[in-house]
């Protein structure tokens, strides 16, 4: 499978804007979004903010960075 990530501002609400979308082999599968230091310990990390068809899980995950985010 061919991933692609864009950079990109996302309307969360909150303080993490921070984006990327990511693509699978040219379709888009998933919204990551990097947490803030509103945080704490968490900050810097990748939530997954949107999962499309078999990203989607009722569980959102956090990775420590869009390298574990792209293996899982």
């Amino acid at each position: 499978m061919s991933l692609h990530l864009q950079p990109v501002q996302v309307a969360t609400g909150s303080y993490d804007t921070e984006g990327q979308l990511v693509f699978a082999n040219g379709f888009l599968a998933a919204v990551l979004v990097r947490l803030s230091d509103f945080h704490a310990d968490m900050a810097g990390m990748w939530f997954l903010e949107a999962g499309f068809g078999w990203v989607d899980t009722p569980t959102r995950p956090t990775f420590s960075d869009l390298d574990e985010a792209q293996d899982w």
